[in-house]
C-alpha cells in the first residue's frame, strides 16, 4: 500500500491487512479492581445496577466507576459488537474490521474504514463475519474516503449495537482497549491507553488521501484493525482504529505502539449523514493552501469566493497559525483540525498576515458534498 508524507515525522498506514492462516498461543491476565458492578443487556447493552454483584445469564457482568479498566469485562461486553470483514476483489483479498452501529428486526448498520472496503466498490465481494463465527454477505451503504468512514448493511437484525461514547471527554492517559482482527484474527484484544488527543495524520494514496484529527494509542494495532472500536473503561467506542505510525519505508510493519483512531464523535456526524441519505458533507473554509510550503506552514495562496474565509475579511498570503487555540505548524494539520468540525461551526483562526503582525478571525464554515 503506497504510504505519504504527514506531519508526524513517520510514516502513516492504513491497516488493512492481507488474509491469513495459522494459530497463535496467547496469556491473558486480569487485575482485580474496586468498583460498582452493573450488568449490560448483550443485545441492547442497557446498564442496571446489578445485585449482590450477580447478572442474569443475557447480561454480562461490568465493573466501572474505578481509574483502571476491567479489560475482562469490557471484551465479553463489547467483543460481539466487533465484526471481522473479509473483502475479495480483482486487485486481492484483506481483512479489517468493523463495529455494529444500528439494529432493527431485520437488518444492521456496521461501521469500517472506507479503505477497508475501497477495492470492492466497483466488483467484488464483501463478508461480514460475527464473533460467533457466523458469517453474511454486506452492501455498502455509503463511503467518505476523506474521513476514511464507510458504512455496511447485512440483512440480520437485532445484534448487539455497540455503546457510542463521547470522544471529547477523553483525556490523554485513559486506559483503553483496541478490538478487531489484526492479521484477519478475529475477536482479537489488546489494552494501552491514550497517548495524545489531536494529533493530525493523514495517510492513504495520492487520490485518496484521508485526514484524521486523531486519538492517538499505544494498544496494539495491527494490519486488520482497520475499522476496529477503540473503546473506554465501560465498553463505549470512542474511536475507529485506522492507521499506524511505521519506521519502515515500505508496506505496513506491525505496531510499534502509535496507533491512530478517528474520533467517534467526528466519525459520529458522516456516519449518521451517510445512513440518512447515503453521502456526507464536509466543512469547508474557502481557502487554497501553498502547496511548496506544505511541509513548514499553512499559507493561504487563493480564497474561493462566497465561503467563509473572504467574508470573514481573511487576505491572501497569511498563514495560519492556530485555530481555536490548537497549534499549526503546516498545511496538513489546518486540513486535519478544519475537517473535524461539522459544516455550519464557527472557528476561530488566527492568522499571520503578509506584513508580518498577528490578528483573529471568526470565520463560520461552508458546507461541501463528501469527495
Amino acid at each position: 500500500m503506497k504510504l505519504n508524507r504527514t506531519p508526524l515525522k513517520v510514516t502513516v498506514a492504513f491497516v488493512f491487512g492481507a488474509i491469513i492462516a495459522g494459530s497463535v498461543a496467547t496469556a491473558a491476565t486480569n487485575s482485580t479492581v474496586s468498583s460498582v458492578v452493573v450488568c449490560a443487556d448483550n443485545r441492547t447493552q442497557a446498564l442496571t445496577l446489578a445485585k449482590a454483584g450477580v447478572c442474569a445469564s443475557n447480561k454480562t457482568a461490568i465493573q466501572i466507576g474505578s481509574n483502571s479498566i476491567n479489560a475482562k469485562s469490557i471484551s465479553a461486553l463489547v467483543t460481539p459488537s466487533v465484526v471481522s470483514i473479509a473483502v475479495k476483489a480483482t486487485s486481492g483479498s484483506g481483512t479489517g474490521s468493523g463495529s455494529i452501529y444500528q439494529t432493527n428486526a431485520t437488518s444492521s448498520y456496521i461501521i469500517t474504514n472506507n479503505h477497508v472496503i475501497e477495492s470492492a466498490i466497483t466488483s467484488g465481494t464483501i463478508k461480514v463475519e460475527f464473533a460467533d463465527g457466523s458469517e453474511i454477505p454486506a452492501t455498502i451503504v455509503g463511503r467518505d474516503r476523506v474521513y476514511d468512514i464507510a458504512v455496511l448493511l447485512v440483512k440480520k437484525g437485532n445484534l448487539p449495537a455497540i455503546s457510542i461514547g463521547d470522544s471529547s471527554k477523553v483525556s490523554v492517559g485513559d486506559e483503553v482497549l483496541a478490538i478487531g482482527s489484526p492479521l484477519g484474527l478475529a475477536n482479537t484484544v489488546t489494552q494501552g491507553i491514550v497517548s495524545a488527543l489531536n494529533r493530525p495524520v493523514t495517510a492513504g494514496t495520492s487520490d485518496s488521501i484521508s485526514y484524521v484529527n486523531a486519538i492517538q494509542t499505544d494498544a496494539a494495532i495491527n494490519p486488520g484493525n482497520s475499522g476496529g472500536a477503540l473503546v473506554d473503561a465501560q465498553g463505549r467506542i470512542i474511536g475507529v482504529n485506522s492507521a499506524i505510525a511505521t519506521l519502515t519505508s515500505g508496506g505496513t510493519s506491525g505496531s510499534i505502539g502509535l496507533g491512530f483512531a478517528i474520533p467517534i464523535n467526528e466519525a459520529k456526524r458522516v456516519i449518521e449523514e451517510i445512513i440518512a441519505t447515503g453521502k456526507s458533507t464536509r466543512p469547508v473554509l474557502g481557502v487554497v493552501f501553498d502547496d511548496v510550503m506544505a511541509e513548514s506552514q499553512a499559507r493561504i495562496i487563493q480564497l474561493t469566493p462566497g465561503e467563509g474565509a473572504i467574508k470573514a475579511g481573511i487576505v491572501v498570503g497569511s498563514v495560519i497559525t492556530s485555530i481555536d487555540g490548537v497549534k499549526i505548524s503546516n498545511r496538513d494539520a489546518a486540513i486535519v483540525k478544519i475537517r473535524s468540525y461539522a459544516p455550519g461551526a464557527v472557528i476561530t483562526v488566527v492568522l499571520t498576515l503578509p506584513d508580518g503582525s498577528s490578528k483573529s478571525y471568526k470565520v463560520t464554515l461552508g458546507t461541501a458534498p463528501a469527495i
